[in-house]
């Protein structure tokens, strides 16, 4: 068996194609959807995530503000902004690009942004909604792992589902959606007892945890659809993800690639939430 690979540069496009026409139907009816994306130092991979974010916008006729911020920006200039976009009538999203540095309570800076323009889906308000079944806005990642399945036309009711990986940004909220979507989900983590024998059992695996290849190909189940949301660099240049992935594709039915899988769905859902954003604020 070779697996289906999941191409997740394509679906993207295809959710970004989406997006572009529901703007314009929006601009028609006088409403430009905007995000602004604070960005807090210098960090190189930060500083490209958010140049694609603003391109993207560009792209699809979205308003985008930008604010890039010296390393030293104090937690209270930092909130003041924040205020300011809350009331900025532009403005549907917001997202503060993570890592913060030290000086700065991220708990803080999440929980100051409107839970109604929480574009990033972090904000307690939010994680509670998501949990209760009644989501407002999705964590962008889970929220693309999502959309890829239905892409390829799985149907998660009734089956097995192991997540491995346990963090607020992934692990919890895509197993929190899985649930909403009727499979039977398992959390798995560091402390778990015989993690192989547990990934065994899955008709679908979500790999969240951040470890190169830790989770080996033949863990997989045959048939098995494989979801690895890791990204990890192994040497000078080589990207690879948390599976294993020329043994796990042997033998599941289909699987996302790293990089070019789950990767750029993450950019797509962001877009996608400032647009529900301002759709939700057209029907008010």
């Amino acid at each position: 068996m070779t697996a289906q690979v999941i191409d997740g540069k394509a679906i993207a496009a295809r959710v970004r194609q989406r997006i572009g026409e529901r703007v314009a139907e929006l601009k028609a009816k006088g409403v430009t959807p905007g995000l602004a994306v604070v960005l807090v130092g210098d960090d190189p991979a930060s500083r490209v995530y958010v140049g694609m974010k603003k391109k993207n916008c560009i792209e699809l006729g979205m308003y985008s503000a930008d604010h890039e911020l010296p390393e030293s920006t104090s937690e209270a200039d930092l909130l003041a902004l924040i205020g300011q976009l809350n009331a900025d009538e532009r403005v549907h999203g917001i997202l503060v690009q993570l890592p913060l540095p030290s000086h700065i309570d991220s708990d803080k800076v999440l929980e100051a942004i409107s839970p109604d323009k929480d574009a990033d889906g972090f904000h307690p308000f939010n994680v509670g909604r998501l949990a209760i079944g009644k989501p407002t806005f999705q964590p962008c990642t889970p929220y693309g792992v999502m959309v890829m399945l239905d892409e390829i036309g799985y149907d998660l009711t009734g089956k097995e589902v192991v997540v491995v990986g346990r963090s607020n940004i992934v692990g919890k909220p895509v197993a929190l959606m899985c649930l909403a979507r009727h499979a039977t989900v398992t959390i798995c983590h560091s402390r778990t007892k015989d993690l192989a024998e547990v990934v065994r059992r899955a008709d679908v695996v979500i790999a969240a945890v951040g470890k190169a290849e830790m989770v080996k190909g033949d863990w997989i189940k045959p048939g098995a659809v494989v979801i690895d949301v890791g990204i990890n660099r192994v040497g000078e240049k080589k990207l690879v993800g948390d599976v294993e992935y020329a043994a796990a594709a042997e033998r599941a039915s289909a699987i996302t690639p790293v990089p070019g899988g789950v990767g750029p769905m993450t950019i797509a859902m962001l877009l996608q939430n400032t647009l529900e954003s301002a759709e939700r604020k057209l029907r008010q």
